[in-house]
């Protein structure tokens, strides 16, 4: 009998996390940031110790996650209509998942900021030279390109220019970072740009305006037009 329990309580607690996974936006994006890390971890091959860490904020992330749907499920069955104190405890909870998330960053951060230097390096290595007046152009295409899958995409009634895909915001901003890094010619600079566009990608989605594919679809675009642009032109 006890087997059972135990057996059972394993089955609910899976049924929570596919629960949350399918109705929360930043469970999902968690979950696929979660794959992205553990990728790169095997990629540049990291220490335990790292890996450690990496893990160890990873779960950090999605406890507090699935904790705050937990507590906003109660506190909708609790509260009928607006609430302050209900108010006050959904944002303390959104407080912690932030914390967890910021934590996250910082370690991925430190961990895999001086491997993907020297990669960054080589891959603008082979961008040549830029030039604002390229740049512009670029984003131009980009913009143009997000206007056009928008169009081709878009729901009947949607608007073209909030939502849908994919996200102009996130191709925008992996754009002007592709740009800010080949101008540079920094690899560092490469990097903290992209983690400014990533940013935004993530900003997106939490606020529910574009879904995951959306934004990577976005990113994407953004930085292959204007990678294409620069090497074609200033080879």
């Amino acid at each position: 009998m006890r087997s059972r329990t135990l057996l059972w309580s394993f089955n609910y607690a899976i049924e929570g996390i596919v629960f949350a996974l399918r109705t929360q936006r930043n469970m999902r994006l968690h979950a696929l940031a979660t794959a992205v890390v553990l990728i790169a971890a095997m990629v540049f091959r990291v220490s335990g110790l790292e890996l450690i860490a990496l893990l160890f904020a990873i779960c950090l992330v999605l406890v507090a996650e699935l904790a705050n749907t937990a507590l906003e499920a109660a506190v909708d069955i609790a509260v009928d209509g607006h609430d302050p104190l209900a108010k006050t405890a959904k944002d303390v909870a959104a407080g912690a998942v932030l914390v967890a998330a910021v934590n996250a960053v910082a370690v991925g951060y430190v961990v895999f900021f001086g491997r993907a230097t020297p990669v960054a390096q080589r891959f603008m290595e082979q961008g040549g030279r830029s030039a604002s007046t390229l740049t512009l152009i670029a984003l131009g295409l980009t913009a143009v390109a997000v206007l056009l899958l928008k169009a081709m995409t878009r729901e009947k009634g949607a608007s073209l220019l909030s939502g849908g895909w994919p996200s102009g915001h996130t191709a925008l901003a992996f754009g002007i970072a592709a740009a800010i890094g080949y101008t540079s010619q920094s690899a560092k600079v490469f990097v903290l740009a992209l983690f400014g566009a990533a940013l935004v990608a993530q900003s997106r989605v939490e606020s529910e305006a574009h879904t995951i594919p959306q934004t990577i679809l976005g990113g994407l675009l953004g930085f292959l037009i204007m990678t294409a642009v620069f090497q074609v032109f200033f080879r």
